[in-house]
């Protein structure tokens, strides 16, 4: 059964104007997105006058609860909002706690976008993921088709609480008109992201793994068969596409913001990328006992090039060698 929102008129585009100043608040903003975005606005110099970036970490509020959220908004009084906060995971810890993914993030949610309207919030721009679209459905994927049928049985709990984030920006521009949007981006990487073997991400995790096998001259055992396809985007290049969703892009409507179809590699591609990052000279081995999680989920970057058809990637292999880097340089301190 394919579920469709309702069609809205007029269309569903908004445009935020032109504000004094902009008081940009980031949840979330000591997770992987969040220090790339503070990176791009404080090292790369986006900071453009009149703005103003807060960036807040779970130690600034507990989001789950709605008085806590109400108050932080009410301290920073921001204008804007990039909402990156939520309870994350990878394939294995999705599996293991379906129900703690969907209370955590729908309280997180609800809280975040209620606050941001009570305090009159121009635009927020949060951040799903790939995951949330139907597992069974034709590729590449598009904006149009998150709602079209249940998503990876691996991961409902989370893919269902980022949907609703779409629906409750939809809501919130036809009951309030506001400015509530949302991007999509396939699996991110980068400086500072959570390199637990057990609980993060495919790429982090490789690459923890990779450094744990060539210290102790043991080969490497890549989790599943290998053959599952990912778009890899860099956290950098996120970063500076989320300043121009904030500052520019006009619609409710999320928008999907990705490498090309062409730029898909396989888990086996990713491994032996993070083995030549790594200068890896001992075996890769394939544990066939462990899940594969979704084939693929494959994300067309049409819209996007749409509007900024120029737009620059960091080369996949160039950036997975700069996430090396830094983890070898941080392994101390990073996330584990």
């Amino acid at each position: 059964m394919t579920w469709h929102l309702p069609e809205l008129s007029p269309p569903m585009s908004c445009q935020s104007g032109p504000t004094a100043r902009m008081r940009v608040l980031v949840t979330g903003g000591s997770g992987l997105v969040g220090r790339a975005i503070q990176h791009v606005v404080k090292e790369e110099g986006a900071c453009k006058q009149r703005e103003e970036w807060i960036f807040l970490s779970s130690r600034d509020a507990d989001l789950t609860n709605m008085e806590a959220t109400r108050a932080v908004f009410k301290k920073h009084q921001p204008t804007h909002v990039i909402h990156l906060a939520a309870m994350v995971g990878g394939l294995f810890k999705n599996m293991k706690m379906n129900l703690d993914f969907w209370r955590s993030n729908i309280y997180i949610n609800d809280n975040v976008l209620q606050a941001a309207h009570e305090v009159g919030v121009v635009k927020v721009v949060s951040c799903l993921s790939t995951c949330i679209f139907p597992d069974k459905t034709a590729y590449p994927i598009d904006e149009t088709m998150i709602h079209n049928g249940p998503p990876h049985q691996s991961n409902f709990g989370y893919s269902y609480a980022k949907r609703m984030i779409d629906v409750q920006n939809r809501a919130y521009f036809q009951q309030h008109g506001r400015c509530y949007t949302a991007v999509i981006p396939t699996n991110v990487f980068g400086p500072h992201d959570n390199f637990s073997i057990e609980d993060g991400h495919v790429l982090p995790g490789l690459i923890h793994k990779a450094y744990n096998a060539k210290k102790e001259g043991k080969p490497l055992v890549v989790w599943g068969s290998g053959t599952p396809r990912r778009q890899f985007i860099y956290s950098l290049d996120l970063a500076r596409l989320f300043l121009w969703v904030l500052r520019e892009y006009p619609e409710v409507d999320p928008i999907i913001l990705s490498v090309g179809e062409e730029d898909e590699v396989s888990i086996k591609e990713a491994a032996e990328a993070v083995v030549t990052a790594l200068d890896f000279k001992n075996e890769v081995l394939y544990d066939t006992s462990k899940a594969d999680g979704q084939f693929k989920k494959t994300a067309s970057n049409a819209k996007l090039r749409r509007y900024l058809p120029d737009f620059t990637f960091t080369p996949f292999h160039q950036a997975l060698k700069e996430t090396c880097d830094w983890f070898v340089a941080n392994c101390d301190s990073a996330r584990k």
